[in-house]
């Protein structure tokens, strides 16, 4: 679910648990509306935690530890490729 159909989802539910006021027998409506509310947030929240980690996306990263790999021409430790591999943690997409 995206960011922009979670929020479609909560404003749906809040107007079924705030603004009707229509009675139905079988199931409440207010609580389809909480239901509704529930699952958009949580949606908008999950699709904002994993945006960061889709290509081109910039902002934060769920996982933000990163391999960088750069070549190399003389001394350091090195892959059996060639590259020099090192860990940057407190790098932020």
């Amino acid at each position: 679910m995206g960011t922009g159909t979670s929020i479609v989802v909560f404003a749906v539910g809040a107007v079924l648990r705030f603004a009707v006021t229509a009675t139905a027998t079988g199931f409440n409506i207010h609580t389809v509306g909480v239901i509704l509310m529930i699952v958009g947030a949580v949606g908008f929240v999950v699709s904002m935690a994993f945006w960061g980690t889709r290509s081109g996306g910039g902002g934060w990263a769920v996982f933000p530890s990163r391999v960088r790999r750069t070549t190399t021409s003389s001394g350091g430790a090195t892959s059996p490729s060639g590259t020099l591999v090192t860990r940057v943690d407190d790098e932020v997409a």
